[in-house]
Order: structure tokens, then sequence, then C-alpha cells
């Protein structure tokens, strides 16, 4: 079996649903024929599962042990922090994770400085992604966060008001803060073919169905509490989507199909700074990087107030001393200006 790379992939949070059903994607898509499991909790259940699956080509370790975990890893995603519960916001997680990030990004820095690109999906993941990365000395193009769920709940949303197949709505774009202080950009986005600006509140129709403007503006506040919808309709938090997400980015890292949906990322242009948020990007075996962000007013202020809120997420770390102050970053990470 031909695999996309030998090289080590370590899946942190392994024993919970997200990191299993990470490992079990991976595997099937025949990312690496070498897995490693790690969890807080042992996740050797997990591995049984896998080994029973009959991937009999690929070497799947499972371990407790950060340093057997992490030690010649060359590439990582981690949705090893708490999940979310109904009535909680991903700010709620942001004191106990953001101490989580730190751990991983010291574990990296110690045990595998050679890493090719992280990922990192735990809630709030614009924080936690910021927190690995500085603690990690890695450089900003080597740690990605999970962002491209609310873009994709955007494409589900337009596609079932509209009733056509997913793949009829592109360029669906929430840039900023992965919560609901996303913005969420229309400019982009066309509905088969026909630009979305030229349908809201003008009483054009794509397969027979108008958007109005009130109709627009209730699904942008549902795409921004599409987690929080996941929780009441299943129980728990989704665990399905965040998991191939990942992978798919992983895959890219890897040298697979270039990941074009938005990706958080480091920023650090004039206006914004100090942060990770989702921008338009790309990721490929190179990396992730930024390219530039271009709306409407109304969007371009929306984006303005979501990186406002992630400045004071980001603060609030700070102020817990999990961060130091910004201008003594760069000498926990010199690859951070």
């Amino acid at each position: 079996m031909e695999f996309v790379t030998n090289e080590k992939l370590t899946i942190v949070g392994a024993a919970g649903m997200i990191g299993s059903n990470m490992a079990q994607t991976a595997i099937m898509m025949g990312l690496t024929n070498n897995v490693c499991l790690y969890d807080v909790f042992s996740p050797e259940g997990v591995a049984e599962e896998m080994r029973q699956c009959g991937f009999d080509h690929v070497n799947i370790t499972a371990t407790t042990d950060p340093e057997e975990a992490f030690k010649d890893a060359k590439y990582v995603i981690s949705s090893g922090g708490a999940p979310r519960k109904d009535g909680m916001t991903r700010e709620d997680l942001l004191a106990g994770n953001a101490a989580v990030a730190k751990e991983l990004g010291e574990n990296i820095k110690k045990y595998c400085p050679d890493v090719k690109h992280v990922v990192i999906i735990f809630n709030p993941a614009d924080i936690t992604g910021l927190v690995t990365l500085l603690y990690s000395g890695l450089k900003p193009n080597q740690v990605s966060t999970l962002a491209a769920l609310d873009s994709s709940r955007l494409q589900s949303a337009l596609a079932k008001h509209f009733g056509i197949a997913q793949y009829k709505v592109c360029n669906c774009s929430t840039y900023g803060g992965h919560g609901e202080q996303m913005a969420v950009f229309a400019s982009p986005v066309t509905i088969d073919g026909t630009p979305l600006l030229d349908i809201i509140g003008t009483g054009k129709k794509v397969n027979g169905v108008e958007l109005t403007a009130e109709e627009w503006e209730a699904m942008k506040k549902a795409v921004t509490q599409g987690g929080a919808a996941i929780i009441k309709l299943r129980g728990r938090s989704s665990f399905q989507s965040p998991s191939y997400m990942s992978v798919e980015m992983i895959a890219a890292a890897m040298g697979g199909k270039e990941f074009n949906w938005p990706v958080g990322c480091y920023v650090a242009s004039e206006k914004y700074h100090h942060i990770m948020m989702a921008m338009p990007s790309r990721l490929t075996s190179d990396g992730v990087y930024t390219k530039i962000v271009s709306g409407t007013a109304e969007e371009m202020a929306a984006l303005d107030q979501s990186y406002g809120h992630l400045c004071a997420l980001r603060d609030q770390v700070i102020g817990m001393g999990v961060l130091p102050p910004v201008e003594k970053w760069n000498e926990i990470n010199p690859n951070i200006n």
C-alpha cells in the first residue's frame, strides 16, 4: 500500500471522540504508515479498534507518555483540550485549554523540534493555537488552526436554503475568530454561479428561491452558533466534521491536495497583528500562508470587531500569566515578530 508519507503522525487527545475519528480518517486516507495515538487517558482501546479494522499496513502505537508520543513526530494534530458542553461558549474553555496549549507547545519544542506542521483544533482554537505556536518555537507557517467549519456551515445553510447541491455554493468564507464573534462574508460567495450579493434582498431567485435581507441576517447568526446547534441536536459537541477537516489540513501539509478553506493563521500585518485568526489562506507542504482579505465596508468592520474580540481574549490569557506580554514573545520564540 502506498502512503502520502512514511513520517510519524501524532494525534493528541486520541482517546476522545474527535481524536479517535481523526485516527481512523487519517489511516483510511492512507496518509502515513506511522501513527501514534497520545492522550493523558489511555488511548490503547482506540488503537485496538484501529488494528481490528484490518489496517495491517500501518504501525499504530498508543501511549500516555509525551516523550514517546512526540519523539520524531513530523506532523501533529491536537484535539487535546476539554470539549464544549451545552450552554458553554468556546471562550468558556479559555483558562484550562490555554494551559493545555502551553504544555503542548513545550512538549513539541522539547521532543520534536523538527516537526513540519501542527494543526490545533481544541477551543478556543484561535487562542490555543497562538499559545502552542509561541511555546513550540516553530515558525508561524508551521502552525494552523481549524477554522473551516464555520465556512462549511455557511455553505451547508445556503445549499439547504436554495435546495441545491453544496458544490454549487462556492467560496463560502468566514474570517476572524472561530466563535460567535466571527465575520461572515457574503461578497466572495456564488450560488450556482450567481454572486450572493446580487441575491440578498433583491428578489432575485436561484432555483426558484430568493433570500431576503432578514433571512440572510438570521442565517449568519445561525452559522455563528452552528457548534451550539450540534450540541443541542446530538447531545455532545461535534466530532465527525472537525475530525475530517483537520485530517484534510494535515494531508495538505504532508503534500496532498491543497487545503483552500479558510485556516486559522498567525497574522502580523499592519492592521492585524500578534494574533491567530481565520484568514483567506493556502495550506500546502510549504506551510500555511495568508492571502489579502477584501470585502464590503460592512464585512471589514465585522472583521475588525472580531479581531478586537480576539485581542481581548489574548490579553486575558496574558493576564492569567499563560502568555507573557506581547513585547516579550520574541524572547520565547525568535520566529515571532
